[in-house]
């Protein structure tokens, strides 16, 4: 090997000394930037759904920064879903508008659900139910005593007293069998066997056996039920992941679920750690990082923080 090519071990590494300091800074500082980029393209691209809120006997629509969007103008209002939302006018008639405020379907309904992720909403007309798509028009009329939400291609009808399950055409998947059904969520819906509650599968089997005094739908796997007098949760195997504590739960959204403790309300983490002390006299789920609370009779919301967004005190 000529003399010139030889390798030594006093040779300079190739990332050793000034230079190499200023490449292992500059690679440090371009990832800082690209983690940056990153989180700001997350938040821009976050859905900012709009949210209901009374204001002086009407209703309108704020944003996740509590600014007003849409003026409140409507009798009664629901949550944003796949960019309709539910509302009622001066007859009482329910329909349902868009992100800009404007009738997309007019009202016709004696009730209306939000729509769902992945089906028709449920709706009423002189007592029965049954399911339009977002055109307004009907894809299951309005025939059922009782029913749910569409959800994993199935929902929950009443049909002679008994509890089955619905496709999206509105043909039988699950037998009508059971004393009372859930929504299908995360793959499971609550049904009532004789005086007991379980889950069971979407093929109709049963995959938690029927134990509980009362039980709610999956969500994030996590599932409120009631043993005796209190309530804890379960994850989709059944076994008991919160104990049984408190008077009163809701479903898990955004990580959070809405807990009573003695008359308030109050937020836990899916540990079951309080992480906002309970100070309200009602509360409902979080959507998109906002959740409504109530004190006393006027509604406001909160943030993941508990910080208001949107005071009671504007109503």
């Amino acid at each position: 090997m000529p003399e010139n090519d030889k390798m030594t071990t006093d040779s300079p590494s190739r990332t050793a000394g000034p230079d190499g300091d200023r490449r292992r800074l500059f690679l440090a500082v371009a990832l800082l930037v690209a983690a940056a980029l990153v989180v700001l393209l997350v938040l821009l691209l976050r859905p900012n759904r709009l949210h209901p809120v009374p204001v002086n006997g009407k209703y309108g629509y704020i944003n996740n920064s509590g600014k007003l969007i849409i003026q409140p103008q409507f009798e009664n209002a629901g949550e944003f879903s796949r960019s309709l939302a539910p509302f009622s006018s001066q007859g009482g008639k329910w329909g349902y508008i868009d992100e800009h405020g404007k009738v997309a379907i007019p009202p016709q309904f004696d009730m209306a659900d939000p729509f769902p992720q992945d089906g028709p909403a449920l709706v009423g007309v002189m007592g029965k139910l049954g399911y339009i798509g977002k055109d307004g028009k009907y894809v299951i009329n309005p025939q059922y005593d009782g029913a749910g939400e569409f959800g994993g291609g199935r929902a929950p009808v009443s049909v002679n007293g008994q509890w089955g399950y619905i496709d999206a055409k509105g043909a039988i998947a699950i037998a009508p069998q059971f004393a009372e059904a859930g929504n299908f969520s995360d793959g499971l819906a609550a049904v009532r066997v004789g005086n007991r509650h379980g889950y069971i599968d979407k093929s109709g089997k049963l995959v938690i056996n029927p134990q509980f005094d009362l039980a709610g739908d999956f969500h994030e796997d996590r599932a409120a039920v009631r043993t005796g007098n209190r309530f804890g949760y379960i994850d989709r195997k059944g076994t008991v992941v919160i104990p049984p504590k408190f008077e009163a739960a809701g479903d898990f959204a955004d990580g959070l679920a809405l807990v009573g403790l003695g008359p308030r309300f109050g937020y836990i983490d899916k540990r079951g750690n309080i992480v906002i002390n309970p100070q309200f006299d009602k509360g409902g789920n979080f959507h998109d990082g906002l959740a409504p609370v109530w004190i006393g009779e006027s509604q406001g919301y909160i943030d993941k923080a508990g910080h208001y967004v949107w005071s009671p005190a504007f109503n």
